[in-house]
C-alpha cells in the first residue's frame, strides 16, 4: 500500500502536466490495486483528492480516457464513494463520452455512470435530464454486434426504465425497434432475460406499448410460447411465463389492443383463443386475461360472445372448480364479467348457463375469486334471472355472510349491490322472503348510508319495493336497523344528492302502511324537514316533498 501512496502522489503531479507515458503506468498501478483490494484503494483514492483531477482527464482525445473511465466505475462500486464521484463533477464528462466512437471509453464511461447512479433515483433522473436516453438508445443500433456494450445498455435502459421521467423520452427513441431487433437474434435464455427485463417496465407505457406490438415484439413471443409450453426445464418454464405476461401487459393499451384484435380475425387473437383450452396453468391464465382486456369495449365483446368465447371460459371455469388454481377462476371470472356488460350479451351469456357455472364458486373462501363471482351475477342479471336468483337460498345466505366482510371493503360493497339488484329486477314478494329470512334487510338499510351516492341509491329503491310489497314480514327489521331515523338524516341533511332525497321521501311514504313505523316518522317531526324541500332547486324533489307532505299531513 506504500507503493499506492507514491502512484497517488505521482499521478497528482502527471495528471497536472499531463506527461502520458506515466499516466498510463500510474492508472494502471491504481487498477492492479483496485482489483486486489478494491475498498481499501478506494478509500485513498477519495483521501488523495485525486477525483477532482479525473475530470480533467476524461476527454475525448486523450488516450487514457477508458482507463480513468473504468477507475471510476471500480470505485463506484462501493457506495461510500458515490457521493465524492458526483462532488468531483465527474458526471458530466463521462455523459459527454457517450458520444465517444471508441467501443473500450463507451464501455468503461456506461460502467462508470451506472455504478454511481446504481440505485439512486435522483442521479438517474439527473442522467435522463441530461439526454442520455436518447444517446443510449443511438449506441445500441451502432454496437449491436458488441456484446459488452449491448449488455450494458441494456443495464442502464433497464434502471432508467424504472422511473416514470424516462417512459416519455424512450417513447421519443426507436427503443422498440431495437430491442425487437435484438430479442429476435438472442437464443440465450440469460440474454433474452436481460431483454424483458427492459421491455417489461417500458411496456407500462401506452405509447411503448403500440411501437413494440408494430415492431413485431408480439410474433416473438407467440414463438417463444410455442417453443416453451411443453417443457418442464425450469427456464423454459419461467420465459413462457414471463412471455404470456408481457403479451397481456400490451393488451393494457387501447390502441395496441385493438390492433392486435383486427376485428376479432387477428392471427394473435385466434391464437390467444388457443391458450384456453390447454393444459398449461399459465396459459389458461395469460389466454383468460387476454380475454378479459379484449373485452374493454362493447363491439369486442358482442363479437366475441357471438363466437363462443362463453362457452371456452365456462369450460376452463369447470376444470378448476374443485381444488382449483385461484388466480386463473379470477381471470376467467374477470373476462366474464367484462363480457357481460353490453346490454345484447346477457340474456345470450345467461342462455348459455353463466350463472350456473359462476354459482359453482359460492364456496371460495378467495376474496378476489368472491369479488369477481360477485359482478359477474351482477353484472348479468335480467328480470328473469333476478327472480331465479333471489330465490335460491344457499346464494342469499352467502351474499348475508359476505355482506358482513370488513376485511374486504371491495366483496363487501360487490354482496350488497348484488342483494339490491335481485330486488330492484325481480321486484319480486318471493325473493323479498328469502332475503329476509336470511337477515339481509339490515344490510340494505346500511347501504342506504354508504359515501358512494349510486351505492345509497339503490338501496333506498330497493328498499321502496320491499315497502311496497312485502312491508309485514321486513317491519321488524327494518325497525331495529333504524331505518327512518336514518331517512331523516338523509333529508336534513344538506348534502345529500337530490335522487337521494327524493328516493328517501318515497320510501317514508311506502312506510306509512305499517303502524309501528309510521309512529317512528311521527315522533322525528318529519314534516319540518320535507316542508322545507318544497322549494328544492330540483323539481322532482320539490313535488315529491309537496306529495310527502299531504301524505303526512292526511295519515296525521
Amino acid at each position: 500500500m506504500d507503493n499506492l501512496s507514491d502512484t497517488l502522489k505521482k499521478l497528482k503531479i502527471t495528471a497536472a502536466d499531463r506527461t502520458e507515458g506515466s499516466l498510463e503506468g500510474c492508472l494502471d498501478c491504481l487498477l492492479q490495486a483496485l482489483a486486489q483490494n478494491n475498498a481499501e484503494t478506494s478509500e485513498k483514492i477519495q483521501g488523495s483528492g485525486i477525483l477532482q483531477l479525473f475530470a480533467n482527464l476524461l476527454t475525448p482525445q486523450a488516450s487514457c480516457t477508458a482507463k480513468v473511465a473504468d477507475i471510476i466505475a471500480e470505485v463506484a462500486k462501493n457506495e461510500f464513494m458515490r457521493i465524492p464521484c458526483v462532488d468531483a463533477g465527474l458526471i458530466s464528462p463521462l455523459v459527454q463520452l457517450l458520444n465517444s466512437k471508441d467501443q473500450e471509453v463507451l464501455l468503461q464511461t456506461g460502467r462508470a455512470l451506472g455504478n454511481i447512479c446504481y440505485d439512486s433515483h435522483s442521479l438517474q433522473a439527473q442522467l435522463i435530464s441530461m439526454g442520455v436516453i436518447p444517446t443510449l438508445v443511438k449506441l445500441l443500433g451502432i454496437h449491436c454486434h458488441n456484446a459488452a456494450l449491448t449488455e450494458m445498455c441494456l443495464v442502464a435502459f433497464g434502471n432508467l426504465a424504472e422511473l416514470e421521467s424516462s417512459k416519455e423520452q424512450f417513447a421519443s427513441t426507436n427503443i422498440a425497434e431495437e430491442l425487437v431487433k435484438l430479442f429476435k437474434k438472442q437464443i440465450e435464455h440469460d440474454k433474452r432475460e436481460m431483454i424483458f427485463e427492459v421491455l417489461a417496465p417500458l411496456a407500462e407505457n401506452d405509447a411503448i406499448k403500440l411501437q413494440l406490438v408494430e415492431a413485431g415484439l408480439v410474433e416473438c413471443l407467440l414463438e417463444i410460447v410455442q417453443q416453451k409450453v411443453d417443457s418442464n426445464k425450469e427456464d423454459d418454464v419461467a420465459e413462457l411465463k414471463t412471455a404470456s405476461d408481457l403479451m397481456v401487459l400490451l393488451l393494457l393499451g387501447d390502441e395496441s389492443m385493438q390492433k392486435l384484435f383486427e376485428g376479432g380475425k387477428g392471427s394473435v387473437f385466434q391464437r390467444v383463443l388457443s391458450w384456453i383450452p390447454s393444459n398449461n396453468h399459465q396459459l389458461q391464465l395469460a389466454g383468460a386475461l387476454a380475454i378479459a382486456n379484449f373485452a374493454r369495449n362493447d363491439g369486442n365483446c358482442i363479437h366475441m360472445v357471438d363466437n363462443g368465447i362463453v362457452e371456452k371460459l365456462m369450460d376452463l371455469l369447470d376444470r378448476h372448480v374443485e381444488d382449483g388454481n385461484v388466480t386463473v377462476q379470477h381471470a376467467a371470472l374477470s373476462a366474464l364479467r367484462n363480457l357481460a356488460i353490453p346490454v345484447v350479451n346477457k340474456a345470450k351469456m345467461l342462455s348459455a348457463g353463466v350463472t350456473e357455472t359462476v354459482l359453482k364458486f359460492l364456496k371460495s373462501e378467495m376474496p378476489p375469486v368472491q369479488f369477481k363471482l360477485l359482478g359477474t351475477l351482477r353484472m348479468l342479471i335480467d328480470a328473469q334471472a333476478a327472480e331465479q336468483l333471489g330465490k335460491n337460498a344457499k346464494l342469499v345466505e352467502r351474499l348475508v355472510e359476505w355482506c358482513e366482510a370488513k376485511d374486504h371493503a371491495g366483496v363487501m360493497g360487490e354482496s350488497n349491490r348484488l342483494l339490491s339488484a335481485l330486488i330492484r329486477h325481480s321486484k319480486s314478494k318471493d325473493v323479498i322472503k328469502t332475503i329476509v329470512q336470511s337477515g339481509g334487510i339490515k344490510h340494505l338499510v346500511t347501504m342506504a348510508t354508504s359515501e358512494h351516492v349510486i351505492m345509497q341509491n339503490e338501496a333506498l329503491v330497493a328498499l321502496a319495493l320491499i315497502a311496497a310489497l312485502e312491508l309485514g314480514p321486513a317491519e321488524k327489521d327494518l325497525a331495529s336497523a333504524q331505518l327512518v331515523q336514518i331517512l331523516h338524516r338523509l333529508l336534513a341533511d344538506e348534502r345529500s344528492a337530490p335522487e337521494i332525497k327524493y328516493n328517501s321521501m318515497v320510501l317514508i311514504c311506502a312506510l306509512m302502511g305499517s303502524e309501528s313505523l309510521y309512529k317512528e316518522v311521527q315522533d322525528l317531526a318529519f314534516l319540518d324537514v320535507v316542508s322545507k324541500l318544497r322549494s328544492h332547486e330540483n323539481k322532482s324533489v320539490a313535488q315529491q316533498a309537496s306529495l310527502t307532505e299531504q301524505r303526512l299531513t292526511v295519515e296525521s
